[in-house]
């Protein structure tokens, strides 16, 4: 399996077990990713750890915060979904890099893991 690939399926089990998903912020709202292909990423990760190494990377004040997993599916993926975003996935490295899926994907995979 890739980085990208364990780290995707790391991002499962932990949020269904801990029942929070990890974000990184500023005042102004959470950093996205534009891809060549014009597809915005918004990333999430599993752990407080990991989320605090991508607000160090990306510097610019980020802090970390967490959210229950219910209210990230029930609210923040479906708006994900109308604005067009993709579900960034447990990014790692110096480059912060990883798999995204879109808001469907998410919520198919979470149901998949109970």
């Amino acid at each position: 399996m890739s980085q990208s690939g364990s780290q995707a399926a790391a991002f499962f089990r932990d949020v269904r077990q801990s029942r929070v998903v990890w974000l990184v912020r500023d005042d102004d709202g959470s950093p996205t990713h534009l891809f060549e292909d014009g597809t915005r990423s918004l990333p999430f990760w599993s752990t407080s750890a990991r989320a605090r190494r991508a607000s160090k990377i990306w510097g610019h004040g980020l802090r970390v915060e967490s959210m229950p997993l219910d209210t990230w599916c029930e609210l923040v993926l479906p708006d994900a979904g109308r604005d067009g975003l993709v579900i960034g996935i447990n990014w790692s490295g110096p480059r912060l890099v990883g798999w995204s899926f879109t808001s469907v994907q998410v919520l198919n995979r979470l149901a998949a893991t109970d």
